[in-house]
């Protein structure tokens, strides 16, 4: 029997990006179907990497810190720009230490209170679009929200939402199928030196904000350097962009694929945050990590050697047949759900109950507010172009005002 194992790049030139329905018949997810059958653990060449595809080695490879490291050497800015070390890319002790300093903001608690400001930013964003009856969700509603709520968080002044965009987006162009990044690159300096100004004033004049509160925080005695309150600011910054930008676009991009389910929700509300987290199982916005072997391990009968870099698939954990009862079916009343989008085990994706609180707040309000919404059919719907993320970059849609 001839074999369908491919690599990375090779299923990527085979195939391409497509959002039709369904997307489980969309690459990446044929791929995922194929290599789980198959090649559950196998060594791309093209990535130089292992590849896991399976929802319990994913599981157990991101929960086993002392086994696999998060100090990948895949990501080249790991190596050329320390800033960028700072939590995503720590082990024990400090990672412990430096995520317990941010994690006091990125409580549930606190996150919930944040609900009224994120209602209100949804609300003003909306009205002056009502009257267009066309837009793009992703550049005039998905972008718009997280941006504006974390700045906020930050300390980042409103004007400068605009500034920074493009510098984000010119950090994170041209990745494509590469995962060794160049953080020297245009887009990310510009952002380190935006941050560096911002924190410097805010050493000058502390304000209540979460860089003045960084600046205030200590582990063992000593303040945060420079390089690590810049690591911090960019992190959250460009994380929340990406990530719930995705997941809100991704929403509106299945309720078009499945009109049922949109139909579910706006009969029951309820159903919102059930339907948020199936879109994060569905079309993950993170489809994968990295992690570095740290002592030769063998998993499902391959033999990992210390130094070997792992890209853990978690878009295909969340689409395991051995997880998930038909996990081909979106299926907005799915519980339990046990999805791996925002990660597992100590890296857990810190900003998680930031974006479970403001997708579904935009997405009520969408609902409420556009009836007959539904996404043009003679645009082409084009892939975001980074390694390891999934989304749209435009995602054009027709709608009545309620």
């Amino acid at each position: 029997m001839q074999t369908m194992i491919k690599s990375f790049r090779e299923a990527r030139q085979e195939q391409h990006f497509t959002f039709h329905k369904p997307l489980p018949d969309n690459f990446p997810f044929t791929w995922y179907r194929v290599m789980r059958a198959e090649a559950p653990v196998y060594y791309d060449e093209s990535l130089h990497a292992w590849s896991l595809f399976l929802y319990d080695d994913i599981e157990h490879v991101l929960s086993d810190v002392a086994t696999f490291s998060s100090k990948s050497s895949l990501d080249e800015h790991a190596l050329v720009e320390p800033d960028l070390n700072v939590l995503i890319r720590n082990d024990p002790p400090y990672h412990r230490q430096l995520r317990a300093l941010v994690s006091k903001v990125f409580t549930p608690k606190r996150i919930a209170m944040l609900a009224p400001m994120v209602e209100q930013i949804v609300t003003e964003l909306l009205d002056p679009l009502m009257e267009r009856r066309q837009l793009d969700i992703m550049r005039d509603v998905a972008y718009p929200i997280p941006v504006t709520v974390i700045s906020r968080m930050l300390g980042v002044p409103p004007g400068d939402h605009e500034q920074l965009k493009p510098l984000v987006d010119l950090a994170l162009l041209g990745r494509g199928d590469k995962v060794r990044v160049d953080s020297s690159r245009p887009g990310f300096v510009e952002l380190r030196d935006y941050f560096r100004q911002l924190i410097a004033q805010r050493r000058r004049d502390p304000q209540q904000d979460l860089i003045s509160d960084l600046l205030q925080a200590e582990i063992d005695g000593a303040h945060l350097s420079d390089d690590e309150l810049i690591g911090f600011c960019r992190l959250l910054y460009v994380a929340g962009y990406v990530t719930t930008t995705n997941l809100i676009g991704g929403t509106i991009l299945c309720f078009d694929m499945f009109p049922e389910a949109m139909q579910q929700v706006r009969a029951n509300s309820d159903l919102i945050p059930g339907a948020i987290e199936e879109v994060l199982r569905y079309c993950s916005p993170v489809q994968s990590l990295v992690r570095l072997v740290v002592h030769d391990v063998e998993i499902r009968g391959q033999k990992l050697h210390a130094g070997e870099d792992i890209v853990p698939w978690i878009g295909s954990a969340n689409m395991d047949e051995r997880a998930f009862a038909d996990p081909e079916c979106f299926d907005v009343t799915r519980n339990p759900n046990k999805h791996v989008a925002f990660g597992h085990g100590i890296h857990f994706c810190l900003g998680a109950p930031l974006a479970r609180l403001e997708a579904p707040i935009a997405i009520r309000l969408l609902l409420e507010r556009m009836r007959d919404m539904h996404c043009l059919a003679d645009v082409e719907l084009k892939p975001v172009a980074l390694l390891g993320f999934y989304g749209v970059k435009q995602l054009p849609i027709a709608f009545t005002p309620a």
